[in-house]
């Protein structure tokens, strides 16, 4: 199995300023409401089957979770079903908050 690929806070604002990524939020729908990063989808049980179908899987894709760790698992399972260039966050949601959100 492919590594994951750990992306830091000020690697992926890079990313997102240079490329076209699909970013993806598996928090619980109250976290995500609350907030999250731009552009970001939720992807639960609920959605991810249609996530799989209708998602470009050439292009970047980006996920996160509260602090870096279940978003390597998730990253894991979207390369075992085809996306293919899947990075996780470091430190999650919790240092990307503490980087952007709270300045």
């Amino acid at each position: 199995m492919e590594k994951i690929k750990q992306i830091t806070i000020e690697q992926a604002k890079e990313l997102l300023r240079s490329k076209d990524v699909t970013i993806v939020d598996i928090r619980d729908p109250a976290a995500y409401n609350c907030a999250h990063i731009d552009h970001a989808i939720l992807v639960n049980d609920e959605n991810l089957d249609g996530f799989l179908i209708n998602t470009p899987k050439d292009k970047p894709l980006m996920c996160y979770c509260y602090h870096g760790f279940s978003s390597q698992n998730a990253a894991a399972f979207f390369l075992q079903n085809g996306f293919q260039d899947v990075y996780s966050l470091e430190g999650g949601f919790a240092a990307w908050g503490n980087a952007f959100l709270q300045k």
